[in-house]
This record gives C-alpha cells, structure tokens and sequence, in this order.
C-alpha cells in the first residue's frame, strides 16, 4: 500500500466516521523529535589524576626543553 492509497484510505474512512456516526475528527500536527544532545562521560577521578600526570610530565618536559637551550 502507497503513501496515497494511505491516505485516501483515512479520508474515506474519516468521512464515513462523520457521515455514519456524527463523530468529529480533529487532526494534529506531528511533534518535532526533541533535540538530541551528544552524551558526555563525567571524568572520574582516575580521568583527572591521569589528566594531571599528564599536564606534570608535559611541564617538566617543556622546563627540560627550555634549560637545553
């Protein structure tokens, strides 16, 4: 069945519903999807102590660097 056999399918039967039975019919309009929001892991505190041991280790590299010179 295609998207207008659909379609006139629910017509023919929305009119047959008000015609037979005196019903009323009221349409709504499709509600948009709620905005999706990309899932973010909270660090642990193994994340920022690894985090912190990395920053360290990046510091004492650049001092290294800079005394080199």
């Amino acid at each position: 069945m295609t998207k207008e056999e659909l379609r006139a399918e629910l017509e023919k039967q929305a009119n047959r519903f008000q015609a037979v039975y005196g019903g009323e019919i009221t349409t709504y309009a499709a509600q948009p999807n709620p905005e999706r929001k990309p899932w973010r892991k909270k660090p642990t505190v193994h994340d920022q102590v690894f985090k912190a041991e990395l920053q360290k280790i990046e510091k004492e590299l650049s001092e290294q660097a800079a005394e080199a010179k």
